[in-house]
């Protein structure tokens, strides 16, 4: 018996909060939007209204109001986001615990078994989780029902908003094979424009080409396409697991990046910033009980030229201390401000996770005792700041740049869970 698999994607979902909580915008064409100021200037979500001008995600606030100029821009309220999420998912866990969150609106939920047994089950089962994401949270939904987890995908995409497709044995075909290749999850820009190289412009064309042109063109992610766009995709819907505080095991990353306020000119501008990612990082580990192997930096100039390297850590860890350590040591091995020019934004992540329960061998070579010390130290100030805001208590580097002090990075962002796989220049 196959699989059922449910994606459920909520619509235009920043847009659509902001909108609750605001009913005379209803009818208006809405986008929540970046700070133009501190240069964050770009749209994070739009709703259906502002769509039909052509305004897009991603896209810099002022080219979306040459496309409208009568779009209202909202600053995003991530607390608000996040709440709604987390009332989405109990939806979905009311009805079956396989959920797994892709992003905080997108979460896949696999059904089958006891007496659900077919695709028109599965309908059933996404019509009411539509009809309580309406009634109890005022929101829509548009979900994708397949047998595995890219054509649910995909089908959650195919009709926006507030829609149902099944996708089957039967029609996948006839759906997915006439669309653009972009379309397929994981066709990104870079990888359309490769398969648009020798021939393969739609999905139908990816399924049909030969796999050893398709690993020759794209390494071993030509066969996970072509495997994608054929209905082969086995991948599991991955459930919570206890050992990590009820956080995803397939999160596969914990970071934070940022645009800066202003250009980094200097590598005590650099620290400041580098502490403010650590932070939040080691916060965000703290709370999910993991531990970290590997610290990763992102650097892009502004000239908008990037780079990735990682480090793998001598044990692991969640202490922010250890981390922005690390992460200062990769960017002054890798970049000299002497050669390069000013950084415009920068990102702190760390992989490699592991539960806190993991055994850590002890060192006879480093000061085991003091390492315990910080980390009950940054334990107490996550406590403070628990009661008292992120901003209560501050490691004085952060304090020396009146642009950079109010900020709350852990608060302002919000990280996602990342799946099948990931990319990391070495």
């Amino acid at each position: 018996m196959d699989r059922i698999i449910l994606h459920v994607d909520m619509n235009s979902f920043y847009a659509s909060v902001e909108c609750l909580f605001r009913p005379e915008l209803k009818g208006k064409p809405v986008a929540v939007g970046g700070d133009v100021e501190n240069r964050h200037g770009i749209i994070l979500a739009k709703n259906e209204e502002a769509k039909n001008y052509g305004v897009k995600t991603a896209e810099a606030i002022w080219e979306a109001k040459q496309k409208c100029p009568d779009l209202i821009i909202l600053p995003p309220n991530f607390k608000s986001y996040q709440y709604f999420s987390k009332k989405s998912r109990e939806i979905y866990n009311s009805i079956d615990l396989r959920v797994e969150p892709f992003s905080i609106d997108e979460s896949w939920i696999q059904v089958d078994g006891g007496n659900i047994r077919s695709l028109a089950d599965g309908k059933k089962i996404a019509e009411d989780i539509s009809r309580r994401i309406k009634n109890e949270l005022g929101l829509t939904v548009s979900i994708g029902v397949s047998w595995n987890k890219i054509f649910a995908k995909f089908g959650s995409d195919y009709k926006k908003p507030d829609a149902i497709t099944v996708i089957d044995r039967k029609n996948y075909k006839d759906i997915l094979y006439p669309c653009d290749v972009g379309d397929l999850l994981y066709v990104g820009r870079a990888t359309k424009k490769k398969l648009n190289r020798i021939g393969i412009y739609t999905i139908g064309h990816l399924a049909n080409a030969s796999v050893n042109e398709l690993t020759y063109c794209l390494g071993k992610v030509g066969r996970i396409l072509w495997v994608f766009a054929n209905g082969l995709d086995m991948s599991e819907v991955k459930t919570f697991d206890e050992e990590t505080n009820g956080n995803l095991l397939a999160i596969k990353s914990i970071g934070n990046s940022m645009t800066t306020p202003r250009d980094l000119t200097c590598t005590d501008d650099v620290k400041i910033v580098v502490y403010l990612l650590a932070e939040s990082v080691g916060m965000r580990l703290r709370e999910a009980g993991i531990f970290a192997n590997v610290v990763s930096i992102s650097v892009r100039n502004k000239m908008l030229q990037s780079f990735t390297r990682q480090i793998k850590l001598r044990k692991p860890t969640d202490i922010t201390k250890e981390i922005a350590e690390a992460a200062l040591a990769l960017f002054q091995n890798n970049y000299d401000f002497a050669d390069d020019m000013a950084i415009r934004s920068m990102g702190v992540r760390t992989m490699s996770l592991v539960p806190k329960t993991t055994p850590i061998q002890l060192d006879f070579y480093h000061d085991e005792a003091k390492r315990m010390k910080q980390k009950k130290l940054e334990e107490t100030m996550d406590q403070l700041r628990g009661r008292y805001g992120n901003n209560a208590i501050r490691r004085g580097i952060t304090l020396g740049d009146s642009l950079f002090t109010p900020m709350d990075v852990k608060n302002d962002n919000v990280i996602h869970p990342m799946g099948y796989f990931q990319e990391v220049r070495k």
